[in-house]
């Protein structure tokens, strides 16, 4: 009986060993994730681009409870949006003025949610729901991590001009029903602004203090 206790406390004692080192593991692994998504948004601001999500209104076609739309912008690689509805899912961008866009990026993770992940993506823009084109159409085989998709409309134009971005999910591996995505981010062509050049006021107000006095 001693020897049946001393071996079932080691099986114990190894297996919170175990337990332990997992954890450990899906911690480095979790900080490594963002460490990553932390130096690709500061290469993004220093970079010919920037990104403009923020100055959108962000819907979806369904949610499930708990996971919702805000979790697309969370900035947290371990949460996710899923979808409760038919196909295709909707991810709508509304932008409050026509904006210049160049790059759409969205993470996906084969490896953590299965037939959840997109397989066929399809990109559209235009003014409002009634006026959507498709810009691309984008199929992804077992992706992991970041998908940059160029929004500008050929290799001469270097960004798009519109007021509603909509990323419609079309099917899933595996044919799985609904859709899990972990983070988009949209950006457009960083402006410059050159020393020198002097800038048109339009209203009366600003161009009262266009000079100094």
């Amino acid at each position: 009986e001693s020897r049946f206790v001393v071996r079932r406390s080691r099986q114990v004692v190894v297996k919170r060993c175990r337990q332990e080192e997992q954890q450990q593991q899906q911690v480095v692994v979790k900080r490594c994730r963002q460490s990553m998504d932390e130096e690709e948004g500061e290469r993004d601001e220093k970079g010919d681009k920037r990104e403009i999500g923020k100055l959108a209104v962000w819907s979806v076609s369904s949610a499930k409870p708990g996971n919702g739309v805000d979790l697309l912008r969370d900035s947290n690689l371990d949460t996710y949006w899923q979808s409760d509805g038919g196909q295709p899912h909707l991810v709508n961008v509304q932008f409050q003025k026509k904006v210049r866009l160049q790059q759409l990026a969205i993470y996906v993770d084969f490896k953590l949610d299965e037939s959840y992940t997109p397989n066929k993506i399809s990109v559209r823009a235009g003014n409002s729901f009634h006026d959507l084109r498709e810009i691309k159409l984008v199929e992804l085989v077992e992706p992991a991590g970041w998908v940059y998709i160029s929004m500008c409309p050929s290799d001469s134009v270097d960004f798009l001009r519109a007021f509603l971005v909509q990323l419609a999910v079309l099917s899933n591996h595996q044919n799985g029903r609904d859709t899990h995505i972990r983070q988009i981010k949209i950006y457009g062509p960083r402006q410059s602004v050159v020393i020198g050049h002097q800038v048109q006021f339009t209203s009366f107000e600003f161009s009262s203090h266009a000079t100094i006095r």
